[in-house]
């Protein structure tokens, strides 16, 4: 798996500066260096407006945080959208941290997405992010003539962890029939998290996503007692995925979490779900979401968006 020359320089640079791996850190230093990577994405796309919201939520407070993006140019009324859940290992992340990445969204997908901030472990464990993405995907599917949006054009996205919110929310609406998104759209999602996973992953790859930094991020996801097998935790852990959205799944060719990707892939289609699979030559883990340093995540994400117009429409 060669690694794309860009991408390769990338690395070069994280490894000359100590290297990525967060194991035995604090939590605050992984949420510090996330936060640095993505600035690293170059100048966001602009948008016609965006706006910061609350939903109603599960948690403390009672409410979740959204920012609501609408792209340059018209959108009919009500417009499709797409709600979004960042990644971060279930630690790190925020809507500020992936605003470009949700910018980017709405730009390509010609849709209007609304970013979910959900509750952070280790403060906030599982199912905590779990309860606040169903929240959030129900309220807004139930409200959406609130925020203009067309509920039958309406899709679930995440990158990475939020892609196991998403697949997870989606699995659970498919059970309940609450709901059904349009669409499910997986960016290099973590789909598996239990510990004979990390067995069946390359990390030989050059991928900056080493082993001891998904334990790191499990070790302060999961409460004590909660079996990483359990299909509320990993989406490959289901045993019935009949029911759910067409899927688009993006994943990276020297992403040790690729291999997530594609066994959902092969069981979506054994489930008669119609996907879409993209594996992005030479790419690494997060790389939609660092077109400052590698040229050709603009020209991937336009791929996906060009994917999600298409399931939008």
């Amino acid at each position: 798996m060669p690694l794309d020359p860009h991408v390769r320089r990338f690395v070069s640079m994280l490894a000359a500066g100590g290297g990525s791996s967060l194991a035995g850190t604090p939590v605050e230093a992984r949420r510090a260096a996330l936060a640095q990577l993505l600035q690293l994405g170059g100048p966001p796309p602009p948008m016609q407006r965006t706006v910061d919201q609350s939903i109603p939520g599960p948690g403390p407070g009672g409410v979740l945080p959204i920012r609501v993006y609408d792209p340059l140019g018209s959108l009919p009324t009500p417009a499709p959208g797409l709600v979004y859940f960042h990644g971060g290992g279930w630690v790190a992340g925020s809507i500020d941290t992936h605003d470009a990445i949700a910018r980017a969204l709405a730009a390509a997908g010609a849709c209007r997405v609304v970013s979910v901030g959900s509750r952070l472990a280790p403060e906030h464990r599982f199912p905590a992010a779990v309860q606040d993405a169903r929240a959030a995907v129900s309220y807004l599917a139930a409200h959406a003539a609130d925020f203009d949006l067309d509920a039958h054009r309406l899709g679930v996205c995440g990158d990475s962890a939020g892609g196991t919110l998403a697949a997870l929310t989606c699995q659970h609406l498919a059970r309940t029939g609450s709901f059904r998104p349009v669409v499910q759209l997986l960016l290099c999602p973590i789909l598996d998290c239990a510990p004979a996973a990390n067995a069946g992953r390359d990390f030989s790859g050059g991928d900056p996503v080493d082993r001891a930094t998904l334990e790191h991020d499990l070790e302060h996801y999961l409460p004590p007692g909660v079996d990483p097998d359990d299909e509320r935790l990993s989406p490959l852990s289901a045993t019935d995925l009949a029911g759910l959205p067409p899927t688009l799944i993006h994943t990276a060719e020297c992403d040790p979490l690729r291999t997530d990707g594609e066994r959902y892939q092969r069981r979506l289609q054994e489930a008669g779900v119609p996907v879409t699979y993209r594996c992005h030559p030479g790419m690494i883990h997060l790389f939609y979401g660092l077109g400052g340093v590698i040229p050709y995540a603009r020209r991937a994400l336009e791929a996906i968006g060009a994917d999600l117009r298409r399931a939008l429409a």
